[in-house]
């Protein structure tokens, strides 16, 4: 366990915070290593924080009860009862009004930030179609297969699942279902020992290199409808069914819009955010190191 080192009560909930993000843990349970790490991020994001607060865009944000409340509510949620909530903020340096006020402080960054993205220039179609032909190949979809499969193990120590028997009851089970290849989500219930069985085999839609080698290259010879032959992978063997294949494609500049759109959307916000951070002036970054 890490010694704790007393914070300025403010910076608590970002410690909190990073542990949460970086380790998985609260503050009191990180080793020392981990609570040095945690508090030079909640330090940094304290004081990135300032800096947001320090600027002229943030003396209109107000924030109303009803978003404090919100907010408040979500850290309620993540907890049996209040009791359970207080206790937890306790151990880790806070109480009910400390957390009210780092979430009230959270939540006036978030709107400065909101403001200052919304300034971000527009995305035309031209900057889609550019973004569409300078990565053409993120737009290429393989072929792909929509696979079941029924799968049954060796394991010497059991009698019916030697490697003899294992394939035996393979084989039969293949035999039956190239003559009635509807029955195999019927067949997988029964005799496979994937936990897919459930689903009727159903492993879902593949590309090449998704699955076993072995696999791989039998599922990619097969016609739609098609049940394989027994395959043996390093696990066990195998029944195959592939149940429709979709050809290989390329998304047109008409479907892959609306997601360029959204990603270039989130790119630009988050550039000018950091340019207009990178921006704020000597005096308040210095305002903010002395919080």
């Amino acid at each position: 366990m890490a010694v704790i080192e007393q914070l300025d009560q403010p910076v608590n909930y970002n410690l909190l915070r990073a542990a949460l993000l970086l380790f998985k843990k609260s503050p009191v349970e990180l080793t020392e290593d981990e609570w040095q790490q945690a508090k030079i991020q909640a330090l940094n994001e304290f004081r990135l924080e300032s800096r947001v607060l320090n600027a002229p865009e943030a003396a209109a944000v107000i924030i109303s009860e009803q978003e404090l409340q919100q907010a408040y509510q979500e850290i309620c949620d993540r907890y049996d009862d209040e009791e359970a909530l207080f206790a937890d903020l306790k151990k880790n340096q806070l109480d009910q009004d400390s957390l009210q006020a780092s979430l009230h402080r959270q939540c006036r960054v978030n709107t400065v930030l909101e403001l200052v993205a919304s300034r971000a220039p527009a995305i035309s179609d031209v900057d889609i179609g550019i973004y569409y032909h300078l990565h053409a190949e993120q737009f290429n979809r393989p072929e792909r297969r929509e696979v079941c499969h029924i799968f049954i193990s060796i394991n010497p120590d059991y009698a019916e699942n030697t490697a003899e028997e294992a394939l035996r009851r393979s084989e039969e089970l293949a035999a039956k279902l190239h003559k009635k290849p509807h029955k195999f989500a019927d067949l997988a219930l029964r005799h496979s020992e994937c936990p897919t069985a459930l689903q009727g085999g159903v492993l879902g839609t593949v590309a090449r290199g998704t699955l076993y080698p072995e696999l791989d290259a039998v599922l990619f010879q097969l016609k739609a409808g098609e049940v394989s032959a027994v395959v043996k992978s390093e696990i066990g063997f195998h029944v195959l069914l592939c149940k429709s294949i979709q050809k290989a494609d390329t998304l047109s500049l008409a479907k892959a819009g609306p997601k360029i759109r959204q990603l270039l959307i989130e790119r630009n916000r988050r550039s000018c955010q950091r340019a207009w951070i990178a921006g704020l002036s000597p005096l308040q970054q210095e305002e903010a190191h002395h919080e």
